[in-house]
Parts: structure tokens; sequence; C-alpha cells
């Protein structure tokens, strides 16, 4: 299958009049089965830069929300506003109450919107943990299984308990897989769950080692030094051929990853079109 993804909502725009940043993270994906959106970013650059990009939302037939955080949920209200009646795929856990605990405030960083509001703009939930095909040839990894000893995620995201605030494993973290006559094409929304369990999973269940491109957020920004330096090295060992990064890689582990990866890595940010 073919596909043209387009980073509508990012944290950096560069010599694109008219376009917005935000912190979040919003891909438009045109297919030969269709149109989808992964992920909504926080709501305020949506709509406008789909405006700036000539993107019509309206034509989507399927939103996928790679987690539940709200710098890809924002947007939710103002694209179903758009839209109606749509499927958002997601994971059982997507309405769960999560929290911020970083620079000593508590905040609270879930979905920004309650169920039924989305359901009454047209949001039809179809959720699932499964490694599922919601098209031919279009997956998503649903729950992603932890397998490394290093990929700890961020100590700063919780949840309640009754102990308190503990740490939040986020596990309705999933990523997309398009299958393409060049290879895999992944695109991550934040990869909570860890770039190298995502892969590896991914290559698990397609049965196919070589990774045409990755796109989207690693999520090796705020993560530890060890679990950084040790991500990078068994991301090299991929048949990757091509590396854009976005949102949570941060800049300087995006620098990192561009004299690693040399001519096979970009950057993706607003307005970037990536194709296969």
């Amino acid at each position: 299958m073919k596909i043209k993804a387009t980073i509508v909502s990012e944290n950096c725009v560069f010599h694109l009049p008219g376009a917005v940043a935000e912190h979040g993270l919003s891909i438009f994906m045109e297919t030969e089965r269709g149109n989808y959106l992964l992920d909504t970013g926080q709501g305020k650059a949506i709509v406008n830069n789909a405006l700036v990009l000539g993107i019509d939302l309206r034509t989507i037939q399927g939103i996928i929300m790679s987690h539940h955080h709200f710098d890809h949920t924002g947007g939710l209200g103002p694209v179903l506003d758009l839209k109606g009646a749509v499927d958002v795929y997601a994971h059982p856990d997507f309405f769960k109450e999560s929290y911020s605990t970083r620079g000593n405030a508590v905040r609270y960083i879930g979905v920004p919107y309650p169920r039924p509001l989305l359901e009454a703009k047209g949001a039809t939930f179809k959720f699932s943990d499964e490694f599922r095909s919601i098209a031919p040839e279009l997956w998503l990894t649903g729950e992603v299984p932890r397998r490394t000893d290093y990929e700890l995620g961020d100590e700063n995201l919780v949840v309640k308990s009754g102990e308190g605030y503990v740490k939040d494993d986020i596990r309705d973290d999933q990523s997309v897989v398009i299958e393409t006559q060049k290879g895999l094409f992944v695109i991550l929304g934040c990869c909570h769950s860890g770039i190298i369990n995502t892969l590896s999973h991914i290559v698990e269940k397609m049965g196919q080692r070589h990774i045409h491109a990755v796109i989207g957020g690693t999520h090796l920004g705020p993560v530890s030094d060890e679990q950084r330096e040790k991500s990078i090295a068994a991301l090299k060992a991929f048949d990757i051929e091509r590396l854009g990064v976005s949102h949570c890689t941060g800049l300087k582990t995006a620098s990192r990853l561009a004299g690693e990866f040399g001519d096979r890595f970009f950057f993706c940010n607003v307005g970037t079109v990536v194709e296969a």
C-alpha cells in the first residue's frame, strides 16, 4: 500500500507561513484504503495547520489515538466538530486519569474531554489492546510487551493509587504500521513503551525485518541517560532505511540521532511530508 504522511501538529515550524507550533503531535495519513489521523495535538494548531497545508480533515475515515495524553488528544474536540461521526481507535485505558509531577507540581495530563461529550460530537470508540488490522495493510500495535530491562520510561508521569501517586506504565501506548512495497512504514505517537520494545514487537508480529521508515515521537528526550544510550545503540541494529523524529525526541537527542544515522535521518516538523 502507498502512504503519504503529513505532520500537521508538532513542536516546531520552519518556513511555513501561517502555520503554528505547539507541544504535541498529529499526523495525517493518506492511503489507498482511505485517510486516517494519528493523534490530534493539543488542539490549538490542528485546524489552522490543516488549512495552511490544504488538508481536509472531513475526509478522514478513522482517528487513531496513540495514547491518552492531552498533547495528543486535545484536538479531538475541534476535529470532531468538523468531521462528525467517525471511528476512534484507542486502548481500553484511554480515559484513565493521569498526572505529571515534573517541576514539583501535580498536573492532570489525560484526555481533556469527558467521553460522553466526544461521543455526542460523533466519536465511536473502538477499544482494543491487541495487535490488529483496521484496514488491509494498516495495523495498530496495541499494547506493546515490555521486554528490555532499560526502557523504563518517565518517572514523572503518574497515576493515583491507594498509596498516593505511582508511576504510570502507560500501557495504552500504541503505534501504526503500514505495509508498503518498500518495507514497513512505522508511525510513532510518543513511544512510551520504548522504541526498541515497539520495533521488536512490530518485526515479530509482521514477520518482516526491513523497515522503510520510522517517523514520529521516540520519547528519548525525557528519559534517563542510560535508557537513551542503550536505546540508540540498539536502534542502530535494526534495518531502518529512514528515521524522522518529532515531538518528545527533543532537539539534543535528535541531533545525536542525526550524527548516528547520517543521511538516513531527518526532522519531522509541521509540514514535513513522508511518502512510501
